[in-house]
């Protein structure tokens, strides 16, 4: 108890007398999303993430950042509720230019997620919650791993453009909005690890390919100091892929599970 209090007292005088915010960093993501079917209950998440961050010289793209590799076992409920549990191993780069160590260093996460989708109007929306349970650690030699959790919620929303609703063959815009809070023992006055504002545009070839590019706005408190703030810009590219080898009756419905 003690030394709680001891640490959140020497976190408050760390604290500046104003916020402040870091200059914004451009990133470019290159995401993919399958959702393969097992069952017609089952289904199998794999989605890799290529994560690049600019330098001195080169915008959006100029160094990779982060590998990610998200895997789990799906739950479908009905059309429109689905749930999943599995692990991520996330390889974090150095991205710090004057550091001559250009290492790779794991982060491990197991995670667990529940989406609700339904019909509005001509719209799809998205409701959907994912808590993940991380262990990371910064580049320094002797640095050792610390646990956090993450608390997630984003709410989406996918048009059609031209046609009246979401299949085959349309082309729709998607914004959306995701919370992310942290909480752990390293986490003393920067619950908020980021906010992300999202639209996309994308085009549906079938229920099981589609293609996506967006701008995202991140907004969140470094883990160290509660008062900056770190903000980027994120040109994000997507993929979906949803293989079904089962018979024709039996394949995806309508609102379907897909991220």
């Amino acid at each position: 108890m003690c030394t709680a209090i001891s640490l959140k007292a020497q976190e408050a005088e760390t604290l500046p007398e104003e916020s402040i915010y870091k200059d914004p960093v451009s990133k470019y993501w290159i995401n993919t999303y399958g959702n393969i079917r097992v069952s017609k209950k089952l289904f199998w998440v794999a989605q890799t993430h290529f994560r690049f961050q600019e330098t001195e010289d080169v915008p959006f793209a100029g160094q990779v950042a982060q590998v990610y590799n998200r895997h789990a076992l799906g739950y479908i409920y009905d059309e429109k509720t689905n749930f999943a549990l599995g692990g991520v191993l996330r390889l974090n780069a150095n991205t710090n230019e004057e550091d001559d160590d250009k290492s790779l260093i794991p982060e491990w996460r197991i995670w667990h997620q529940y989406q609700f989708a339904s019909k509005v109007g001509r719209a799809v929306m998205y409701n959907r919650f994912r808590i993940e349970h991380r262990w990371s650690k910064d580049f320094e030699e002797d640095s050792q791993f610390i646990f956090r959790n993450r608390w997630r919620y984003m709410f989406r929303l996918k048009i059609p453009i031209n046609k009246p609703k979401i299949t085959s063959k349309v082309f729709y815009v998607a914004p959306e909005a995701e919370i992310i809070m942290q909480s752990g023992e390293p986490v003393v006055a920067s619950p908020l690890e980021d906010l992300r504002l999202h639209t996309s545009f994308g085009y549906i070839f079938s229920p099981q390919l589609t293609v996506a590019t967006g701008l995202m706005y991140n907004l969140g408190q470094t883990l160290d100091n509660g008062g900056i703030y770190k903000q980027g810009w994120t040109i994000r590219m997507h993929l979906y892929f949803s293989p079904d080898f089962r018979k024709t009756e039996n394949k995806l419905p309508e609102v379907h599970f897909r991220d």
